[in-house]
């Protein structure tokens, strides 16, 4: 037998970035466990690695192309598999323009090096503006934010948690996230470390979250009305006469301004809409303003609804204006060995509603449209209708909004391809299918997630397995499909592979051209230190990464000021809707992470974790009991899902996980189909969108629930 040996490397599942020390014998795997060298996660590691060696034993996982007929799937060979997606794409392209090509891109490509650096030139090669990401179902407000405030959409200001005294988490669950635009692998260790060193951590939230049970303090707060509550609080700094700048003093421009603005929302105007009591909402910006050092974090609850883009503006601008911007304990900014803002000029002119989508008029932002439009944009005939599409590592129909929609959109396309290691509820409708390498047998390296990470650390990561012969990476599909679109001739032989630019070509060149190059950083480097190498905490450094033309943070840009009056009418609004009374909320699941993770039998086994939570007072008033199963119900469509009576959720709102759904024909993800579960996405409404970014709100639903008996039959409108 062949000796037992240990492979060290980063799990990619989800942005913790948690270092793993593999075992294993000849290419089975013995053990996956917490690396306890690794400097970042110090042996730390959530259930979801153990997926990794799911991916790749997985029988259902497909490893060569196959392609759609009249009677089922087919294998194809890969040079007839590129040679017609070609083909077909140019000949829609000549007939119906450029933009009739779509593309799609789930969150995987955001964990994968490969993609990291070539999604960029093969968009670029199909010349297309249609283009769309699972960014936009989550992350976009962050990013308008940093863009208008700081003159950079990946200027992404993170808690300092590991030395902050106070810590305020608005619709975050970071215990189970592992962060979240917060890369911090063991948040429930960090947050204990805040409380024991005599900090205090509060979480507002419609639900008690993992995070919540944690906390110092829980305030219950209604969907949708975060951006209330930032401003009753940044209304407490400014009537206090409290607001510190620090450092930032000759940084920020609007202070004056802002002032007059907040007036307008003191805590006794807000409250009532908010469900905080207004003297709770004083006391939480006293102890902001308090505290030795402080941070606000606002997250998926805050983002992913109809006023995502005003939540993060008010985050950054509380943080601004209590002292606890680019100052330890604070906000503060990654500085990565690979600096995706290397190249960045100041006063750079933004992508921000260059193109606006064709039907609702959306604006475009970082280079795609909002995955909230690609519906109508697929089923809306005329100039500019999207014709076919091409998906890489996405499974929107269970994941964007309304994607019973997109299934409909999906199955209209001419022609349709989908990079993807299954057959699920999107790639059937692909007229091929390209499965890449994935997992343990791609190299790593975290180019997204050390922008977002609380402490500057790096770390490389090869294959623990060579791929077969016969099986491509990711970027290499993209890189030939390129080549075919440009009639770019390439040698598609291993040999000439091998010597082209690779991942770690392009690696090496950042890492030497980074801001620790000077000091020696370099692939080789990270070779020679498999654990990875700590550079150390987040130290203020806006001053130098700042990228707005004059060099001042902006915290009144005229985007948000103009998104003020929709804010001022919820206060202005009757009651709940009569015939959707409930608010229906988003849950994150610590063994889930994308449809991928639920076909991992390790990550799916126990009890069912598809429910719907219903506070027991609402329950009791709708005489539905513990497991039952309820219909639920929005404008859009309905499912049938059992009920978990907790008090862990607010009056009038009810919650359910993302991601499931696995129930529908012609897919093969055997281990998911065992636990189904329905999917969020038969309930959201794609009509529903922060307007100002663009971005889904998922958050907010309005839904209406009954008891499941005397219903015959339930379909999804």
């Amino acid at each position: 037998m062949s000796e037992i040996k240990t492979h060290y490397r980063n799990c990619n599942i989800c942005e913790a970035m948690c270092g793993l020390e593999i075992k294993y014998q000849g290419k089975q795997i013995l053990s996956i466990k917490g690396d306890k060298q690794d400097p970042f996660s110090a042996g730390y590691m959530c259930p979801k690695a153990t997926a990794l060696q799911d991916f790749y034993t997985d029988k259902d996982r497909l490893k060569t192309p196959i392609r759609r007929t009249a009677t089922g799937w087919e294998d194809i060979s890969w040079d007839d598999a590129f040679t017609e997606i070609a083909e077909q794409f140019k000949k829609i392209q000549t007939e119906h323009g450029k933009n009739a090509l779509g593309i799609y891109l789930g969150n995987p490509n955001a964990h994968n090096l490969g993609n990291a650096l070539f999604l960029k030139p093969f968009m670029k090669s199909l010349g297309t503006i249609n283009r769309f990401s699972s960014a936009s179902t989550d992350q976009m407000p962050h990013h308008v934010a940093s863009n208008f405030m700081l003159g950079a959409g990946m200027l992404i200001p993170v808690p300092d948690i590991d030395r902050t005294d106070f810590m305020l988490i608005i619709g975050g669950n970071p215990v189970v996230s592992n962060g979240s635009m917060m890369t911090a692998p063991n948040v429930l260790g960090r947050i204990k470390a805040i409380q024991k060193r005599g900090g205090k951590v509060v979480v507002v939230d419609p639900r008690r979250t993992r995070t919540a049970k944690i906390a110092d303090q829980h305030l219950f707060i209604r969907p949708e009305k975060d951006a209330l509550l930032l401003f009753a609080m940044i209304h407490c700094v400014f009537d206090s006469d409290k607001v510190n700048l620090r450092h930032l003093d000759l940084m920020v421009d609007g202070i004056d301004d802002l002032a007059s603005i907040a007036k307008e929302y003191p805590p006794e105007a807000v409250a009532e809409f908010v469900g905080i009591d207004a003297q709770k909402i004083r006391t939480l910006a006293k102890d902001m303003m308090a505290a030795d050092s402080a941070v606000c974090y606002s997250r998926m609850g805050a983002s992913t609804q109809t006023f995502g883009g005003l939540c993060q503006w008010l985050t950054n601008v509380f943080n601004i204006i209590t002292g606890n911007f680019d100052r330890a304990g604070g906000a503060m900014f990654p500085q990565p060995a690979f600096d995706l803002l290397r190249n960045h000029k100041r006063g750079y002119k933004s992508s921000f509603g260059q193109y606006l989508s064709r039907v609702r008029k959306l604006p475009f932002f970082n280079g795609e449209f909002p995955v909230a439009t690609l519906a109508e944009e697929i089923l809306t005939k005329g100039e500019g209708q999207i014709k076919s599409l091409i998906t890489i590592a996405g499974n929107p129909v269970l994941s964007a909004p309304s994607g019973h929609k997109l299934a409909q959109a999906f199955k209209s396309l001419d022609y349709m391809v989908s990079v993807d290691i299954y057959l699920n509820e999107t790639t059937k409708y692909a007229n091929i299918i390209l499965p890449a390498t994935t997992g343990l047998e791609n190299s790593h390296y975290d180019i997204f997630f050390n922008s977002f990470s609380v402490r500057n650390t790096v770390k490389y990561s090869p294959p623990l397995f060579e791929k077969e012969e016969y099986q491509r990476s990711d970027w290499q599909i993209l890189k030939e499909i390129s080549a075919r679109m440009t009639n770019t001739p390439v040698d598609t032989s291993s040999q000439k592979i091998t010597q082209e630019i690779t991942p770690e070509i392009i690696l090496d060149m950042e890492l030497k051209n980074g801001p620790y190059g000077e000091q020696g950083m370099s692939l080789k480097k990270l070779i020679d230190n498999p654990h990875g190498i700590d550079i150390g905490p987040l130290m203020p450094c806006l001053a130098e990464r700042i990228k707005t033309a004059e060099g001042k943070v902006q915290l009144l840009p005229q985007l948000y000021l103009d998104d003020l009056p929709r804010l001022n009418a919820v206060m202005k609004q009757s009651a709940r809707d009569k015939d959707y009374p409930f608010d229906l909320i988003g849950r994150r699941l610590v063994k889930s992470h994308n449809t991928w993770t639920q076909n991992s039998d390790r990550l799916i086994k126990g009890k069912n974790p598809c429910t719907l939570e219903i506070h027991p007072e609402d329950a009791k008033a709708l005489g539905i009991e513990k497991g039952q199963l309820i219909l639920v119900s929005s404008n859009v469509g309905s499912v049938e899902i059992e009920a978990a009576i907790t008090d862990d959720i607010q009056l009038g709102v009810v919650s359910m996980p993302q991601g499931w759904g696995h129930n529908q024909k012609d897919t093969n993800m055997s281990v998911a189909a065992t636990q189904p579960g329905v999917s969020i996405n038969d309930l959201t409404d794609a009509q529903r969108v922060d307007t100002l970014t663009g971005n889904a709100a998922l958050n907010g639903t309005p839904v209406a629930i009954r008891a499941i008996s005397a219903i015959s039959a339930i379909s999804v409108l």
